[in-house]
């Protein structure tokens, strides 16, 4: 009978069901924060609403475990009057990556591979991708491409936003019209290099081939590993790359900024709208570890608090402290600067902001003119999405728009905004 019991209790404990999902709320005043001073925010966001800059606005801000403030703003879309609801999905793009980072690095921790290991080790095809060289010829690369290089965006891959030879290259090679994760790698394993893996920071592609090898290396699809392995533990049901149909009236629409008219337009292409197509997030063929994932305010929130708590969150730990410390330090080569995620390097961030494996890290606010810590770590999406963690003031920010192109400086207002709110 005892024997029966201690197996039902491990049964228990260990179901996804049983993860208390929930972070507390708390008044701001218990946290050493002024309510009135945090008003800002909500002052912010409703200005936002009433110059018709973006259709809605969701803040969620933790400080020390618990949640002073959650507010939504605005409609679902221009086009009608219906209200956003906290509950609502949003394509939060390249904030995928911390998590898919998080997910590679999993597998580290069961000594799967490491950091230095060659990628055409997990991914023989590619053992032969060259070089381009200014001269337009093609040369074998100084260094072998590692995973290390993937988490850190030196791999010398792209993502083909600018005019640049290679990323014409990869703008007509339609990578996210891949059939599944072979066709990405068979297309991405085809095309040149900017330059040899280690030399250079250039934000690119490469979340997305991490995912392809946490599904290599685990043996399980991307999206079934990140559910058992991150998102069930810690209670995160409104996270995935497929919205489930029960849940599409949630799923808000997206617009992007025009800048002749100076307004939002509703986006209906396949890759960016709520278009039902294969390639849209109803059915996609290929899941982008880079930038696939729809989630909620909540959601993020919950995983954002389970780094900030070291790794665990309500007895679920998804990563050892030592690895997310690895994770959330420079892990850059020596001389090599990071210079943004808009396609051409630019010397604008001199030594303010590193990189560690999936996230920007702030080395001196003070030359970025902003408030925060150094230490202070962070990611934003290509709609307007943004969430930092700060170590030393135990704060977490998350902000969800929709809005493509977005011109508008709104993490630095909401930044600026909750730090002059702190009263201790």
């Amino acid at each position: 009978m005892k024997k029966f019991y201690f197996t039902l209790l491990i049964i228990i404990n260990l179901s996804p069901f049983s993860i208390i999902s929930q972070i507390d709320y708390s008044s701001p005043e218990e946290q050493g924060i002024s309510s009135n001073r945090l008003n800002e925010v909500s002052r912010i966001s409703k200005n936002l609403i009433d110059d018709n800059k973006v259709s809605n606005i969701t803040t969620i801000i933790n400080r020390n475990g618990k949640i002073v403030y959650f507010q939504s703003f605005g409609k679902r879309e221009f086009e009608s009057d219906k209200a956003i609801k906290k509950n609502d999905l949003y394509r939060i793009y390249s904030m995928t990556k911390p998590i898919v980072s998080l997910a590679i690095m999993q597998l580290y921790e069961r000594e799967l591979f490491q950091l230095d290991d060659p990628v055409e080790k997990f991914l023989p095809e590619f053992s032969k991708i060259k070089v381009l060289s200014d001269d337009g010829s093609l040369k074998n690369p100084k260094e072998m491409m590692t995973i290390k290089n993937l988490l850190n965006h030196t791999a010398g891959l792209s993502y083909g936003w600018t005019y640049h030879p290679v990323d014409q290259k990869y703008y007509n090679a339609g990578l996210y019209d891949s059939k599944g994760s072979d066709d990405f790698i068979s297309r991405v394993s085809n095309l040149p290099l900017r330059f040899s893996p280690g030399e250079k920071f250039y934000y690119s592609i490469a979340t997305d081939v991490l995912g392809v090898l946490v599904e290599k290396i685990s043996g399980e699809p991307l999206d079934q590993y990140l559910k058992k392995h991150i998102f069930d533990p810690l209670g995160m049901v409104d996270t995935f790359f497929k919205v489930p149909v029960n849940k599409r009236d949630r799923f808000i629409p997206n617009y992007s900024y025009n800048q002749k008219t100076k307004k939002a337009e509703k986006l209906n292409n396949e890759y960016f709208s709520n278009k039902p197509s294969s390639r849209s997030y109803y059915n996609p063929e290929f899941l982008s570890g880079g930038g696939g994932l729809v989630s909620t305010a909540k959601d993020f929130m919950i995983f954002a608090e389970s780094l900030r708590n070291n790794g665990e969150l309500n007895g679920a730990r998804i990563i050892n402290e030592e690895t997310l410390n690895l994770m959330i330090k420079n892990q850059l080569p020596y001389g090599v600067e990071f210079t943004g995620s808009s396609g051409e390097p630019q010397n604008w961030y001199g030594d303010s902001i590193k990189f560690g494996l999936g996230f920007g890290i702030i080395n001196d606010p003070e030359y970025l003119k902003s408030s925060g810590s150094v230490g202070e770590y962070f990611w934003s999406g290509a709609a307007g999405t943004f969430f930092w963690i700060d170590p030393k003031k135990e704060i977490i920010v998350v902000t969800l728009i929709q809005l493509m192109n977005n011109p508008y400086p709104i993490r630095q207002q909401i930044k600026e905004a909750v730090y002059q709110s702190l009263i201790e």
